[in-house]
């Protein structure tokens, strides 16, 4: 059989462009099988093998194979035969000999075709599901998706693949991914990509298709209690809390409802932003019992109305914008390292000067993590000097810290500093809630959206010393006695129907 074979391949290759082929051929089938085995076998874990193995070598070998019948073309036209003389020529009389199920050439190439055309499925079967993996989105192109890699990783969805949120189920949706893949790698090797990349990104799919998979928004029944930790900027660092109870009932138009009534079926809502950013809205249509729409329009804004292609019905990620690569504002980051115990509240200051040293402008990360531990050890040096001695590994350990923050958030090479990529979820980094909740936007009665802090959420504490400090009795003497009376009372009526 080999020797069959090996004669085959001989007389296919009539010229140096058929035996570059059947080389370039050979190699490649021999190097893919030969690095799956490694990799089933876990000799090979690198991120990259899969580019190699189901890109780079797939393509050398189909290259491989058009290369084999061009050079059979090209000595044809150079010798002036024909395709019978050169297959007597090439091949043994045996070989090109007819029979019954063909001449054992024809029986040769039609095998190979069948071997190849399966092999080539096989692999690329294989090549889809590795580009469906999570390392090669946020590796392959590692310059342009390294910040979103980096958050991914630390993120709520972790564990769940790029696809299902950026591709979705479905043929169609394969294919216009792959379709929009192609201008992605051209941008990428052309460099004509935005630094940093522009958001909101247009072509998700609607979050119906995707984050409803796993998410049920109208089964989210009741309230959340939320305890948000902040820290002054004194000396003990003294640790403050927020406490809400957040109302994320879905409901219905005609009864009480909470923060997903707006994307509860019955419930349609639709707005139009200025440049489609998302940000600032012309106006907001909320749809009526009846079917109607009741709009509500900012007068500034009026006459830059869009096309009706523009009007977009308000999904999950109109609030949930950073569900997975999540870029945190400095202080926030301090403060959660804070309450996790990652940093030792113990050294004075510690939060004041970590937010300081994160903050400062550096022209890339190497300059950065120097500056960070500059600052923090010139500190304690200067200010602390016996502490600086003490505490030396505590002070290690918060710059290492402090360092880890930064290279998470601030990615120099795309340009994302502090506050490129604000959350909508609330109103503390931006609009949030507030890009329509406002007085701005008003009906045909002069009537506004209500921006009621407790529309959304119950206060049980602010920036206070006790977790629940609202739920303590209030007294008259208190500056803040009426605020503290009506935050528990709005609290306990919420639970009464």
């Amino acid at each position: 059989m080999l020797p069959r074979f090996q004669r085959f391949i001989r007389g296919a290759a009539v010229n140096w462009l058929g035996k570059w082929g059947v080389g370039l051929t050979t190699a490649s089938f021999i190097s893919i099988v030969l690095m799956e085995i490694a990799r089933l076998s876990g000799v090979l874990t690198n991120a990259y093998i899969g580019l190699v193995s189901y890109l780079l070598f797939p393509a050398l070998f189909v290259v491989g194979l058009m290369m084999i019948p061009l050079g059979w073309r090209r000595y044809q036209k150079t010798s002036g035969k024909s395709t019978r003389e050169l297959l007597r020529e090439r091949f043994d009389p045996t070989d090109v000999q007819a029979s019954r199920l063909g001449a054992r050439v024809l029986r040769i190439v039609v095998g190979l075709t069948a071997i190849n055309f399966v092999f080539m499925g096989t692999v690329g079967m294989q090549m889809l599901k590795f580009m469906d993996g999570p390392n090669f989105c946020g590796t392959a192109c590692h310059s342009v998706m390294n910040p979103e890699w980096t958050t991914y990783q630390d993120s709520p969805h972790a564990r769940v693949k790029c696809v299902e949120c950026h591709v979705g189920e479905g043929a169609t949706a394969l294919i216009d991914a792959k379709l929009n893949g192609v201008w992605q790698i051209v941008s990428s090797s052309l460099k004509l990509y935005h630094r940093p990349i522009p958001t909101p990104v247009t072509q998700l799919r609607p979050a119906r298709e995707t984050c409803e998979k796993c998410h049920w928004p109208a089964k989210f029944y009741g309230s959340r209690l939320k305890i948000i930790f902040s820290y002054a900027k004194d000396e003990a660092s003294a640790q403050r809390y927020t406490t809400l109870n957040i109302k994320v009932d879905a409901g219905s138009a005609e009864r009480r409802a909470g923060i997903h009534w707006h994307i509860a079926r019955e419930n349609e809502v639709r707005y139009a932003s200025v440049d489609d950013k998302r940000e600032e809205m012309i106006f907001v249509e909320v749809r009526q019992p009846d079917g109607s729409f009741k709009r509500y329009t900012n007068p500034s804004l009026s006459g830059r109305l869009p096309e009706k292609s523009a009007i977009r019905t308000m999904d999950c990620v109109d609030c949930h914008n950073r569900a997975t690569h999540i870029y945190e504002n400095p202080e926030k980051a301090i403060a959660s390292r804070m309450q996790r115990g990652l940093l030792d509240r113990s050294l004075p200051f510690l939060y004041r000067e970590g937010v300081t040293a994160i903050t400062r402008n550096f022209n890339d990360l190497t300059a950065a993590n120097q500056g960070i531990a500059n600052h923090l050890r010139g500190f304690y040096e200067r200010q602390f000097p016996d502490v600086a001695r003490q505490k030396s590994a505590a002070i290690d350990s918060a710059i290492a810290v402090l360092q880890r923050v930064y290279a998470r958030n601030i990615h120099h090479g795309m340009k994302i500093t502090w506050g490129s990529y604000p959350n909508h979820i609330g109103h503390r980094e931006g609009g949030g809630c507030f890009r329509c909740h406002n007085a701005k936007l008003r009906d045909a009665d002069g009537k506004h959206i209500s921006f009621d802090c407790t529309t959304c959420h119950s206060i049980l504490a602010y920036n206070s010393n006790e977790p629940f400090e609202f739920l303590q009795p209030a007294h008259t003497e208190d500056r803040d006695f009426r605020m503290h009376k009506y935050l528990q009372n709005e609290f306990l009526n919420s639970y009464v129907e």
